[in-house]
């Protein structure tokens, strides 16, 4: 059983989606139903899938699950972009944003890698 908790790639998704939870409650309220939902439900599914496919009985299938959590921080980091773009982000937490996003996609890529070895 892999201790998915112990996995500073889980940690740091945690805190990003808490972060992505923080910055989102300031969005006009006319996007609950649009960027704010989507970015809430992105964020929380990198630590999701890196969780799930813990539990998976492969590392082929944990490859599949850490995919899936790669591609949700791609589309997170387009959707922070635009929220920025439509002055719902400032510019500090973006650059914080994007930072974090950007790293949590590194590890998470070079952690598939290394499943794959």
């Amino acid at each position: 059983m892999r201790k998915y908790k112990d996995l500073i790639i889980w940690q740091r998704s945690v805190e990003f989606a808490t972060s992505i939870y923080r910055v989102t409650s300031e969005f006009p309220s006319e996007e609950k139903y649009g960027l704010i939902s989507q970015m809430r439900r992105c964020s929380v599914s990198i630590p999701s899938n890196i969780a799930e496919g813990a539990g998976r009985s492969s590392d082929k299938e944990y490859q599949r699950f850490l995919d899936i959590a790669y591609g949700s921080a791609y589309e997170l980091e387009t959707q922070i972009f635009i929220s920025s773009n439509l002055g719902f982000i400032d510019p500090d937490d973006f650059e914080i944003l994007t930072s974090e996003i950007n790293e949590i996609q590194k590890m998470i890529f070079s952690f598939n890698r290394k499943l794959k070895e």
